[in-house]
């Protein structure tokens, strides 16, 4: 789709929070684009697909919004836009724009979405991603959820749940005919970068203390320097020390 070429005259509802929002709870809506903007030319990206959104105004045909990567305010059509909760139910997006979004680079195996159906409204539909060497279309697998009267959905006939996040807790754990276990809901832009990005804690393994290689000299040495690669740390040096001197006058062996 196109970019919108001028801001349309109209009478916009200007919301009052308009700063960067922090990260929402399982039940909030975030906004989600579904196109880069703008589309043509070399133009330099003020949004791009798949970044979650700063909603600045809405008049519902348009919004004002901010990009939560390069902080570019911009104009917009609102079907630019996907509402997202629970972190994984799309709301507004067509079976194409789920294997778009799918398929960006910081999805792997197991990614997945649930939208409304295009062909059922009473019905939703799981969207998971499976890299394979297969086509592009054919990486993202869809299976039809059948919404029941009674508010109870299924994927199988014979395997019901009493919600959306029930089925999407049951194949997180195990696979029951899916082309793979869900793993974690599609990568959004601008919400999930902070936690990616940390990094991982590292844990340094001293080497394992031969006791017979450990010298009287090691354990009363009066300080360490920064050259001192002793096996034996300056806690345990203290106390083994104290040990020592409480217990005066008894048949030691320490040097070898």
């Amino acid at each position: 789709m196109g970019n919108c070429p001028f801001r349309c005259q109209s009478n916009l509802n200007i919301l009052e929070n308009s700063s960067e929002p922090a990260s929402p709870s399982p039940q909030e809506s975030i906004i989600v684009s579904l196109y880069n903007y703008p589309s043509f030319g070399r133009t330099e990206l003020r949004m791009r697909i798949g970044e979650r959104l700063t909603t600045l105004s809405d008049d519902g045909d348009f919004m004002m919004v901010r990009s939560t990567t390069t902080g570019h305010e911009s104009y917009i059509p609102s079907t630019y836009t996907a509402t997202v909760t629970n972190r994984w139910l799309f709301t507004g997006i067509s079976r194409y724009k789920a294997v778009e979004l799918l398929m960006q680079p910081n999805n792997q195996t197991g990614a997945f979405l649930i939208r409304e159906s295009e062909t059922n409204r009473d019905c939703y539909s799981l969207s998971v991603l499976k890299r394979t060497n297969a086509s592009y279309m054919d990486s993202v697998k869809h299976y039809r959820i059948t919404l029941l009267q009674n508010g109870w959905v299924y994927i199988s006939p014979g395997l019901t749940f009493p919600s959306l996040h029930h089925l999407v807790d049951h194949y997180s754990e195990r696979v029951d005919g899916l082309t793979c276990r869900l793993t974690v809901p599609c990568f959004i832009h601008g919400l999930d970068n902070a936690s990616e990005a940390r990094p991982t804690p590292t844990a340094i393994r001293r080497p394992t203390v031969n006791w017979k290689d450990i010298s009287r000299s090691m354990i009363f040495r009066k300080k360490r320097t920064e050259s001192d690669n002793s096996l034996v740390s300056e806690g345990l040096r203290e106390a083994i020390s104290s040990y020592l001197q409480m217990t005066e006058g008894s048949d030691h062996s320490w040097d070898t």
